[in-house]
């Protein structure tokens, strides 16, 4: 089986959702990975907060910008960094869909 990465996201509406990921079997260091998730997300919040309001499709499609570049920059054949990044992809998002929404109470933020 392989390890999993437990993880808590909070939207500025104050949503949560308690979400685990299944780790990829080649993982080396799942606190790492916690850990430049929450500094990736809390970056594009800040930039987020600066640059004003922006379409939730504006920022997906910077962020799959990111992955594939970011990808690219692996050293190995294209094709098969292709379908790393999108399995890892299609994984994550599974996991997220499959994440209950819990709505803060009403009056509280």
């Amino acid at each position: 089986m392989n390890k999993q990465l437990p993880y808590t996201a909070k939207t500025a509406t104050g949503d949560v959702f308690d979400i685990v990921f299944d780790l990829h079997p080649e993982t080396e260091d799942p606190v790492k990975v916690h850990q430049l998730l929450s500094a990736i997300l809390s970056k594009i919040d800040t930039e987020l907060s600066v640059l004003g309001p922006s379409s939730n499709g504006d920022v997906l499609q910077a962020m799959a910008m990111a992955l594939a570049i970011r990808t690219r920059m692996i050293n190995a054949a294209p094709e098969q960094l292709s379908q790393i990044a999108l399995d890892l992809a299609a994984d994550s998002l599974q996991a997220c869909m499959g994440a209950q929404r819990q709505r803060p109470p009403v009056g509280h933020g």
